[in-house]
């Protein structure tokens, strides 16, 4: 039997996709955080899924390809009209029979390599490729994945390059055939949206970890952009890894001290008010009215039942007024309506 849908819905862009506000996240589902199986997998998406939850972002960077298997087995079965996903694209999938861990220090269940591809062709192909793992025939949301200098360093400017000059052409393609509905970038900086912004039309950006509680810069200059241009922000990370729920991790890393000093001073003030910090981290961004949707990516289902009710939590307008007024919160942050 299916739920009654319990969130609200919010347009991506100018397009006809709707996304619920809050969405699941499934990096953890790619053994990012925690091992975790495919029992395990499917428990996560069905939680969020018999909450109410519709929108599910995966990647087939998630576990190389086990987060896009999971999603695809958890939703095969629900009405299809009925749930939004998200993918990405960047990274084709390469035979490793050797296996082991990723380069970057990510478990690695199934055996595969990484080869960064944004050309025309390694998009086409990489879209494909997830058909075949999700076992769905349908991908809402196309985001480009990790193509910044956070993720390529000096190498960044050249598969810009490549995707200005091939590979949005690809996603153009792909949303006029509909075999997507909408398309954008999926990162943890703002420069290369700024970037992007310059040149090309995106319905949404998927931005992890840098418009949460902890961090607001985008405030002044991306997402005044976002909203001029009619591009919806997916707010990722609204955690910061961990470290707004009371863990010691920040960008994937342990935080350094002036970060982990600034969460405290936060947490000090939302315990003055009877709030829990992760449940005003994760009811912060939807206030903005760019951002579509906050896609925590929850460690478990039992973690996922977790935020619902931190999300859900009365948090009183006078916590808000209070981290302005000691600068732990941008001045024009719009925030939520106090309980």
């Amino acid at each position: 039997m299916t739920a009654p849908t319990a969130w609200p819905t919010r347009r991506l862009g100018r397009t006809e996709v709707q996304v619920t506000t809050l969405g699941l996240g499934t990096a953890t589902m790619g053994g990012s955080r925690v091992p975790m199986t495919r029992p395990d997998r499917e428990a996560l998406v069905r939680a969020a899924w018999a909450a109410g939850v519709r929108y599910v972002d995966t990647a087939p960077f998630y576990g190389v390809g086990a987060a896009e298997r999971g999603v695809g087995d958890a939703l095969r079965d629900e009405p299809r009209g009925d749930w939004v996903l998200s993918s990405k694209v960047g990274r084709l999938l390469r035979p490793n029979p050797d296996g082991g861990a990723s380069p970057d220090g990510r478990m690695a269940p199934l055996p595969f390599r990484v080869e960064y591809d944004y050309s025309y062709d390694g998009i086409l192909r990489s879209v494909e490729d997830s058909f075949q793992r999700l076992g769905l025939a349908r991908i809402d949301i196309l985001y480009v994945h990790d193509i910044g200098a956070y993720q390529h360093g000096d190498a960044a400017a050249g598969h810009m390059q490549v995707l200005r000059d091939s590979g949005y052409r690809a996603l153009v393609r792909l949303k006029a055939e509909g075999t997507i509905g909408a398309f954008g970038i999926g990162v943890n900086e703002t420069a290369v949206l700024m970037e992007a912004l310059s040149w090309g039309e995106w319905d949404a950006f998927l931005l992890a970890g840098r418009y949460t509680l902890l961090e607001q810069a985008p405030l002044d200059d991306l997402l005044p952009l976002c909203l001029a241009r009619g591009t919806s922000l997916v707010v990722g990370g609204p955690l910061n890894s961990g470290l707004l729920a009371g863990r010691d991790s920040w960008d994937y890393a342990p935080a350094p001290a002036t970060v982990a000093a600034r969460a405290q001073a936060i947490g000090a003030v939302c315990a003055r008010h009877g709030v829990a910090l992760p449940a005003a981290a994760l009811q912060f961004p939807l206030a903005h009215p760019a951002v579509a949707s906050v896609i925590p990516g929850p460690r478990s289902a039992a973690e996922f039942d977790a935020n619902l009710a931190l999300i859900r939590a009365p948090i009183p307008a006078a916590l808000w007024a209070e981290l302005k007024q000691e600068g732990l919160l941008h001045k024009d942050a719009p925030t939520p309506a106090g309980s």
